[in-house]
């Protein structure tokens, strides 16, 4: 209820309000919306089966929720990229920003960034789907995920785990070395802006290292390795299923100005009327 509250209030106030139009907004609009689905797609059935003595999910469920899975981390993680992007042209480019990040360029990044989420769940379905199963039907954990799911294989599943991890693996490591490095030299450039400048652009930037380590860190830890898992994977996979998208909103609200004012303006307009 946190999370979906949370990340649905940043929507309507990004929605309604005119002082939150630059594209930084228009990719943070994204990012709540993917939070809202990936969450869903996980928290009710968590919620449901911790209710029951025993859990069971048919094949054509697991599967679906394997594919929503991979579609909305993926899309949040492009996200990510586009708004460390936005963050790059605004500091290091500021007199071209408004004619780099124009409306439309920023619509074509986020259709690209959908397409690329797609793609990358259409792999991973593909993989699930190409597993055989024969005998135990009992994955240890608490949504279906391809990991859990090639250890229920009764054949060989080398090249498919190879697979796996080329597909997620390198998608959470080469993103997370990108907006590391991105964040890097976004921080090395503020030296030539004024305090105030510096100031404001350190508390945005901050705000988005924080949400790419809490999401990022954890998916490199579960999904570059070979297919082991260890007891504390569940707990860690807690953090980026769970904890991150009930954080994103306090962390971009508390600590942006211009969202804090314009919930501010929202409220004191529905009070006065």
């Amino acid at each position: 209820m946190g999370t979906l509250v949370g990340n649905l209030l940043i929507i309507a106030i990004i929605k309604i309000s005119q002082a939150l139009g630059s594209p930084m907004y228009y990719f943070l609009f994204y990012l709540s919306l993917s939070d809202t689905c990936f969450s869903t797609t996980i928290a009710p059935r968590t919620i449901v089966d911790s209710l029951m003595e025993e859990a069971s999910i048919s094949f054509s469920e697991c599967i679906i929720q394997v594919s929503a899975l991979h579609l909305f981390g993926a899309q949040e993680i492009f996200i990510l990229i586009l708004m460390a992007v936005d963050r790059y042209v605004a500091i290091c480019k500021p007199l071209h920003y408004t004619t780099i990040m124009s409306h439309q360029v920023c619509g074509m990044l986020v259709a690209i960034a959908w397409m690329g989420s797609s793609v990358h769940a259409l792999v991973q379905t593909l993989l699930a789907l190409s597993l055989p199963f024969c005998g135990p039907n009992e994955i240890d954990h608490y949504f279906c995920d391809l990991q859990p799911l090639l250890k229920l294989a009764c054949s060989d599943t080398y090249m498919i785990n190879l697979l796996f991890v080329a597909n997620s693996g390198t998608l959470c490591t080469v993103s997370f070395l990108m907006l590391m490095v991105s964040y890097v030299i976004i921080l090395y450039s503020l030296r030539n802006h004024s305090a105030e400048g510096r100031k404001k652009a350190l508390f945005t930037c901050v705000s988005h290292i924080i949400v790419v380590i809490l999401f990022l860190v954890p998916g490199i830890f579960i999904y570059t390795r070979p297919a082991t898992t260890f007891p504390m994977d569940k707990m860690i996979s807690v953090f980026y299923t769970i904890c991150t998208p009930f954080l994103n909103p306090l962390i971009y609200t508390l600590r942006n100005a211009e969202v804090k004012n314009a919930m501010r303006k929202l409220w004191s307009k529905k009070y006065l009327r």
